[in-house]
């Protein structure tokens, strides 16, 4: 059965129709299902590109940015990525059933703890039609119906996708509707969508500063927050020079629009008249904007306000702070960070320690890039996002964040 034209509650009913069948499925179900979704994605990569250039061609008459529009941008190696993005995913061990502990009371009750699906997870993005399949695939191995909603730029692409996924998982012997597709994509609809309490067990954002914002003004349903990634690497007075300067290149430089790129360069004084200017050099095109002390050291670098130390730039451009002491750097970091992702170079051990355990963030790195901070590259396999909140989950989000655990209890007859 189409989606398409379906209002939101038909597409809730049906969600919630489909929640119980997709959450008793076998791991061996879910497997042949993801498969046969990217054998199908492989087929009919004609169709995919077809709706993707007319997304694409809208975008370009509306003047929109090229690094937008290549977020946007299918080709045939993007969407071979895709189908074998669901592969991976089907190898990767299933979560669902998994005893996390067990005991036994001294009454001979047996308790143990199981995870289990969320139910429905919505998914709400913008620019990137990737999302749609890899969100997919990622909530159907783990149990959960994908209600999707993408945004309007992308939504010719979406729609071809999730109706090649759709036919996949149903050759495959899954509900067709384990995947679900909003495809009204006015601003009423998303914030009817955040509402869907009943419906959506958790929602999670997949986007900008706005939809962050959209998603904590309106939403009233659980959802975890993909949120910004103002990253640091925090250089110390004993640090490797020359190591610290390969991290700050590669977390800043290696992909600058990510999330887990650095947009802050922090660094002890007493190390700053020799490093910043290795740092100038090394970060050659990136527009370095830093405090009265680092201009001093380097001439070049702009005058950086208040806002700029807040900010997550995304682009090729980086804030940089001088301190004067490890307290200094971790009272910078928490005052101006997201909570995502933030690294310490330096070959002291017990100044290690203490930014571990005093930077308040998902992840805290020491000698390394924060581009490391990725569920792929801990070895997850795959991620959802990568969550800045504290419930129920932090960092990186796989397999095992799209689901939450029950309690089965057995006995004997024993009564309180």
């Amino acid at each position: 059965m189409s989606t398409s034209g379906a209002s939101l509650s038909d597409l809730g009913r049906r969600a919630l129709a489909a929640r119980r069948d997709l959450g008793l499925a076998s791991t061996a179900a879910k497997d042949a299902a993801l498969h046969a979704a990217a054998d199908l994605l492989d087929q009919r990569v004609g169709d995919v590109l077809v709706a993707n250039a007319a997304d694409v061609a809208r975008a370009e008459e509306a003047g929109t940015s090229a690094t937008v529009i290549d977020r946007l941008r299918l080709d045939e190696r993007r969407v071979a990525a895709m189908a074998n993005g669901l592969r991976d995913v089907a190898a990767l061990p299933d979560p669902v059933g998994q005893v996390v502990e067990g005991w036994t009371r001294p009454n001979g009750l047996h308790i143990d703890k199981v995870r289990v699906p969320l139910g429905v997870v919505g998914i709400i993005y913008e620019n990137r039609p990737n999302v749609t399949s890899d969100a997919a695939a990622l909530c159907i191995k783990s149990g959960n119906v994908a209600f999707l909603r993408g945004s309007s730029a992308a939504i010719t692409s979406n729609q071809a996708i999730a109706a090649v996924l759709r036919e996949g998982f149903s050759k495959g012997g899954l509900p067709e509707n384990s995947l679900l597709l909003v495809e009204d994509t006015s601003r009423e609809s998303a914030v009817e969508f955040m509402r869907m309490r009943g419906v959506i067990d958790c929602l999670i954002p997949r986007g900008g500063s706005s939809l962050i914002q959209a998603i904590l003004d309106n939403a009233t349903v659980p959802y975890v927050i993909d949120g910004d990634g103002n990253c640091h690497v925090y250089v110390d007075a004993a640090a490797d020079l020359d190591m610290a300067l390969d991290i700050v290149r590669n977390a800043k430089t290696s992909r600058p629009s990510v999330c887990n790129a650095a947009e802050s360069l922090v660094v002890h004084q007493a190390i700053a008249h020799t490093f910043l200017p290795l740092a100038h050099r090394a970060l050659e095109g990136v527009e370095l904007v830093g405090d009265d002390q680092a201009r001093e050291h380097v001439r070049e670098i702009g005058a950086a306000t208040d806002d700029d130390f807040g900010t997550e730039f995304l682009d090729l451009k980086m804030s940089v702070a001088v301190v004067g002491s490890l307290d200094e750097a971790i009272t910078h970091v928490n005052r101006y960070g997201t909570g995502h992702s933030e690294a310490i170079v330096t070959n002291d051990l017990a100044a290690a320690e203490r930014f571990l355990r005093e930077v308040d963030a998902a992840a805290v790195l020491v000698n390394a890039s924060t581009r490391f901070v990725d569920g792929g590259e801990f070895g997850f396999g795959a991620e959802i996002g990568i969550s800045t909140q504290k419930l129920h989950a932090r960092g990186p989000m796989g397999l095992r964040e799209l689901t939450t655990t029950k309690y089965v209890v057995r006995g004997s007859g024993q009564v309180r």
